[in-house]
């Protein structure tokens, strides 16, 4: 059964990475959304950033990729190879290879975004960028020739997180007996700022992109996912407690640019969104009950189609309203159309690809 608490934070989060991206061509600065508070504008304080996001689904995918092998194969020590990698194919391979096959036949029309540049200076075939996608590296490929494709872009996170869960089952079979995993875990959660550390503010983005940079997310929401399991007692005072984390979390979202903290920033709001997944942990059961948290768990549910395809909408949006001639009344209309189409299409996509393929490929595969 599903956990709606956890996938109305999954609402929130594609939210924020809607917004940042769309803000990202279309300033909103200029429009009444632009109102100034403490010498930054509404719209650049809500939309710069939008990567934190990201480092919220990095949580909830280590959170749920762990809890889901413990309940299936009782611990980790005993996952199931096959079974595990059947699950992550199931759900990744289709929508990854749909996103491919619309941004080839966008750009064979020569629609801009959706054909390679190169924004460093240096050509990079389209063939190479989609072995990357393929093979999951897309992240190094950007750190080292910057944003060559637009539309597949986003997938230089799931590059992050299937190279995370390639690995992921080789460890809990050779760790998971004792304390190996966890201190593994716990290593890769100390690393991760150093290594943020190392490459800070570079132009690179390998502060955001590496996988060094990004792996303690998904280790944080894995640990998550081992206290909970092991977690008896009732937890006091959740709802205060999920009340000031959200507060904490707000507070580190409107601080500064994610660039400025990167160090311990994303480190810190990973931390944050553990705290709320542990306390949603404790009652999953409990169903959104008001208009706006339904909506919020609905988008969640197709968070993951979201991401994956809402560059296709704005790429085709870009082509028509060019960025830099489009008025500011304009973007305020382009905002809730750029919004309601990337939930129709995810929504189709998921009806009708995703989840039919997903479920026709475990019932081939799995007993």
């Amino acid at each position: 059964m599903r956990n709606e608490k956890i996938d109305l934070l999954r609402g929130i989060s594609i939210l924020l990475v809607l917004l940042h991206h769309f803000n990202i061509p279309y300033k909103l600065h200029d429009t009444f959304l632009g109102v100034q508070i403490l010498g930054e504008s509404l719209s650049t304080l809500i939309a710069r950033n939008g990567n934190y996001g990201v480092t919220m689904f990095f949580v909830i995918s280590g959170f749920l990729i762990t809890q889901h092998t413990l309940q299936r194969s009782g611990s980790l020590a005993h996952i199931r190879l096959k079974d595990f990698y059947v699950r992550r194919i199931a759900r990744i391979i289709p929508c990854l290879v749909l996103l491919v096959a619309m941004v080839t036949c966008l750009g064979s029309l020569g629609l801009k975004p959706f054909i390679n540049q190169a924004p460093n200076g240096i050509e990079v075939s389209y063939g190479l960028t989609v072995l990357s996608a393929f093979s999951f590296w897309m992240n190094l490929l950007i750190i080292e020739y910057g944003w060559v494709n637009y539309a597949l872009g986003v997938l230089w996170s799931l590059s992050v997180e299937e190279v995370f869960y390639l690995v992921f089952p080789l460890l809990c079979l050779s760790l998971g007996r004792g304390k190996g995993w966890i201190i593994f875990l716990l290593a890769v959660i100390a690393y991760a700022p150093y290594f943020r550390w190392l490459h800070f503010g570079e132009e690179s983005g390998a502060y955001l992109y590496h996988y060094f940079s990004s792996f303690d997310g998904i280790a944080i929401g894995c640990l998550t996912a081992l206290y909970a399991q092991h977690f008896k007692g009732a937890l006091r005072h959740s709802k205060l407690i999920v009340v000031f984390t959200a507060l904490l979390m707000c507070a580190l979202y409107l601080h500064a640019p994610i660039k400025e903290v990167s160090t311990w920033g994303i480190s810190a709001f990973a931390g944050l969104t553990a705290v709320l997944i542990f306390c949603f942990a404790q009652d999953p059961q409990t169903q959104a009950q008001s208009f706006g948290s339904r909506a919020l768990v609905w988008i969640g549910q197709r968070s993951y189609e979201m991401y994956l395809f809402h560059l296709i909408i704005l790429g085709l949006m870009k082509v028509v309203y060019f960025p830099k001639e489009t008025l500011p009344i304009e973007k305020l209309m382009l905002l809730p159309a750029y919004f309601i189409a990337v939930f129709l299409l995810s929504w189709a996509i998921e009806k009708y690809y995703s989840t039919p393929l997903n479920v026709k490929i475990r019932k081939t595969w799995l007993h």
